[in-house]
């Protein structure tokens, strides 16, 4: 698995981020009704539609949407290593 660090500046405050990678280049992801694929196996057997897939995978994802041109964002924290109130690890 691939680990991703970056920083996050909020104001006069600054975050390390430690995340860990989920995309299409370290998944194994195909159309369970169409057996197509929707991964780097795309780019490394030559099949095509590399950018098609991976905004495929982004729609069905919730990370794009269809009705409306794609626009750039900061980061978005999308999970947290902290257990929920009550729960511990």
């Amino acid at each position: 698995f691939k680990i991703e660090c970056g920083r996050l500046f909020e104001g006069d405050m600054m975050r390390i981020v430690v995340a860990d990678e989920i995309s299409p280049d370290s998944c194994r992801l195909w159309d369970v009704a169409t057996q197509d694929k929707l991964d780097k196996d795309r780019f490394r057997r030559d099949m095509g539609g590399l950018v098609e897939a991976y905004q495929e995978v982004a729609r069905r994802l919730g990370i794009i949407n269809e009705n409306e041109p794609p626009r750039p964002t900061g980061p978005v924290l999308v999970a947290s290593s902290e257990a929920p109130k009550g729960l511990k690890h």
